[in-house]
């Protein structure tokens, strides 16, 4: 008869690999019209914003609502792909990750922030990004970090596209643009409810 003994090795062996798979699965929140549910469901993720808070001055909910509307928290976003018959083509950009950043002005904040070591599908990475960016159309730009509609209309134009004036007559991105002003100013009256709350728990996080 079979023997129904285990090394104990093995039950290890199983038992980190498991811990491990589920130590690598990607937050993803399921309630994304609430900012305080999202950091509930990460403290990591408030300690991140509130980090690239105190970094680049730009105000939480206004950089998450600009996350929001780029890749809605999905951390591998990529810009949806042409068909043709059964051949993909290629995408439109090379937008990647929770903050939809492309390759040129991503290189751009690796090389000025001096950190090789940034992913785009990394949440702490992607909100220090928008901060940065937001940072960066306000000195170059005079836009206010705190104005979601004009920030949101240089980051999905680019600061010199914003400032050629590519966004004036397109209505369906000024409207976009609208949404992102009305997801920050709802995530900004939110979190002044929960702040304390967030605040205590990050603090006490190791």
């Amino acid at each position: 008869m079979m023997s129904l003994c285990i090394n104990p090795r093995f039950w290890l062996a199983v038992m980190a690999m498991l811990l491990l798979n589920f130590g690598c699965a990607t937050y993803q929140p399921k309630q994304t019209d609430n900012i305080c549910s999202i950091f509930r469901g990460d403290i990591k993720w408030y300690k991140s914003a509130r980090n690239a808070n105190k970094r680049w001055g730009t105000p939480v909910w206004v950089m998450m609502a600009i996350i929001d509307q780029e890749s809605r928290f999905v951390s591998d976003a990529k810009p949806q792909r042409s068909w043709f018959l059964f051949i993909p083509l290629p995408r439109r950009s090379s937008a990647y990750g929770y903050a939809q950043a492309q390759d040129p002005v991503w290189a751009k904040y690796r090389k000025e922030t001096g950190n090789s070591g940034h992913d785009r599908d990394d949440f702490a990475d992607a909100i220090n990004f928008v901060g940065w960016y937001t940072d960066t159309t306000q000195r170059t730009l005079g836009i206010s970090k705190w104005d979601a509609y004009h920030q949101y209309l240089a980051y999905h134009e680019g600061q010199g596209g914003y400032k050629s004036g590519s966004w004036k007559n397109n209505g369906w991105l000024k409207q976009v643009a609208g949404k992102v002003r009305n997801k920050s100013a709802a995530y900004g009256a939110q979190l002044q409810k929960c702040m304390p709350e967030l605040d205590h728990k990050a603090d006490s996080w190791f």
